[in-house]
């Protein structure tokens, strides 16, 4: 059965990243592909500019109330966000397979993100499959 992984970066572009799972979803929905087209979303964590300081408050939970009404709320960073997407088509669907892969980074949200797309054939193929079966 041939398979091959979208890659799509959507850097910290949270918004993007959840238009495409919809547009994902309701492609899913509308050709019935079930299982055929899998979705998982890979967070990296943006906490490495961080002090040691607001990492240890962080990991401990706890902050003086007076620190908080005094201090103007921080922006969050979500650091970078990662869309694989599994195209999964049986044997005899190789057409529906080509079309998919050619259809899929040419659409809205998908078109602005940074795209790698492996195939069963690649060398990387194993790791990236592997990546893409230990996310939840």
């Amino acid at each position: 059965m041939p398979q091959s992984i979208f890659v799509f970066d959507f850097g910290s572009n949270e918004e993007a990243a959840q238009r495409a799972r919809h547009k994902v979803d309701a492609w899913k929905q509308g050709f019935r592909l079930g299982n055929k087209m899998l979705l998982k979303f890979e967070r990296i964590d943006g906490s490495e500019g961080a002090t040691a300081e607001e990492t240890e408050r962080r990991k401990s939970g706890r902050k003086k109330a007076v620190q908080e009404r005094n201090e103007p709320e921080k922006p969050k960073h979500s650091g970078s966000v990662r869309l694989l997407v599994r195209l999964s088509f049986s044997d005899h669907e190789k057409l529906s397979h080509q079309r998919w892969l050619d259809r899929i980074p040419i659409e809205e949200p998908f078109k602005s993100a940074k795209s790698q797309t492996v195939r069963t054939g690649d060398p990387e193929f194993p790791r990236t499959a592997e990546l893409f079966e230990s996310l939840d």
